[in-house]
């Protein structure tokens, strides 16, 4: 293959040579002399050889200039035509030539060409041959030119068609491998965000019961244990979630993950004991029960309050109190989580900000808290604000689609 490479016209010199061959011995053959006489009949003037062995160089460029080639073939074909008595086999070099014009080009123009070449030797032939014009070489000459067309015709539509084949197969391929960069993109930021959610959320109660019962440990040693019971249990919870969240990035043959359902809203109590416990005052007000939610939505709005309750906690201030609101309204579920907190650090500020305007990219760590929310939010269909209220305190309102859409669109997350 790589000598083919490095020389080819090779390959056409070797079939120029076949074809001068089959001239040169057809040139002897007379179809019309006696059974016994038929070879050796006749034998080829100078210029009948001269016109066969022109003919069959140029077919050495066939594939470089077909058009050309063609052009030559036909002129050599019709002056051996004119002079050539008995005739030479000149034709054979114009059906090579026409096959691989056939075989290159469109339709439209490999039959204009070829049909304009099939009259006008056929035509040249009955007018000026040697031979009568009703004798039945000038009808094979007809023949097998139309034939050489049809066959370089169809070896171009062969081509294509695989060609065409092979195309699908390889977009098919790149767009599997674009929808499973996509898929292994949108999962690892959903993984992303739930390890957020959890760390952002145990940690900051394992933070504030350690403070407590740091702060007690010397006078009220059983306050100081019920902490240290907070933190174990807050711990435990953490270290169980992150297996599970981690569980999902097991290969097929590691051993089986946990198979404890993701969080939604009916542990939503449980969820606010766990702040009540860290001291925060949490007030829970539900319309929604009896609602079935789809997975993804439960678990959006659960990571939805968590987030809101934890930044609450971290900066509201420690007497703060926090209200969580769950309703039905129409295809949507709402949560609020409203909190009268005096105290605006800058990071929370930030985060606020960050929210609103859906960009994560600013100074300081902070934002990712909110700017998961959004994201959980947007990804099913539905909105997401948070921001200062009027007269103190921050607000954030969720509205979630449950319809048959959600579905669909949770499917996709």
């Amino acid at each position: 293959m790589s000598w083919l490479r490095a020389h080819p016209l090779a390959p056409d010199a070797v079939l120029a040579a076949g074809v001068l061959a089959c001239m040169i011995a057809g040139s002897f053959v007379d179809p019309h002399a006696e059974s016994g006489d038929k070879w050796g009949a006749r034998t080829p003037d100078p210029l009948s050889l001269t016109l066969m062995v022109l003919a069959a160089a140029v077919l050495v460029l066939r594939r470089r200039s077909p058009m050309a080639v063609l052009a030559v073939t036909v002129v050599l074909s019709l002056v051996e035509f004119v002079t050539g008595d008995p005739r030479a086999p000149v034709a054979m070099a114009v059906v090579v030539a026409l096959y691989t014009v056939a075989s290159t080009t469109d339709r439209p123009v490999t039959w204009r060409i070829a049909l304009l070449t099939m009259v006008v030797l056929t035509g040249v032939a009955m007018l000026v041959g040697p031979l009568p014009w009703y004798a039945q070489e000038n009808l094979g000459l007809f023949a097998w030119t139309g034939m050489a067309a049809a066959a370089g015709d169809a070896v171009r539509s062969r081509r294509a068609f695989v060609d065409a084949i092979r195309e699908r197969a390889d977009r098919a391929e790149r767009t599997r491998e674009e929808e499973a960069r996509r898929r292994v993109a949108e999962e690892r930021l959903r993984i992303a965000r739930d390890l957020h959610d959890v760390v952002a959320h145990h940690i900051a109660l394992v933070n504030v019961q350690a403070g407590v019962a740091a702060h007690v440990m010397d006078k009220r040693p059983d306050q100081a244990k019920e902490a240290l019971a907070h933190v174990r249990e807050a711990s435990r919870s953490a270290l169980d979630e992150l297996r599970a969240t981690l569980g999902l990035l097991r290969q097929s043959g590691d051993p089986e993950a946990p198979t404890e359902p993701a969080p939604g809203l009916d542990r939503l109590d449980e969820l606010a004991g766990t702040f009540r416990n860290a001291g925060l005052t949490v007030e829970v007000a539900r319309t929604d029960h009896g609602t079935g939610l789809p997975a993804a939505v439960d678990l959006a709005a659960y990571r939805v309050i968590q987030e809101a309750l934890t930044n609450v906690r971290k900066h509201a201030g420690p007497a703060a109190k926090a209200e969580v609101s769950v309703v039905r309204v129409g295809p949507n579920v709402e949560i609020t989580v409203l909190d009268d907190g005096t105290g605006t650090p800058a990071g929370r500020a930030d985060d606020g900000a960050r929210a609103e305007g859906g960009n994560g990219a600013g100074d300081g760590g902070g934002g990712h808290g909110l700017l998961g929310m959004r994201e959980r939010v947007t990804a099913l269909g539905g909105a997401c604000t948070a921001g200062p209220r009027y007269g103190g305190g921050f607000r954030v309102h969720a509205i979630l689609p449950v319809d048959g859409r959600t579905a669909a669109a949770a499917d996709g997350v």
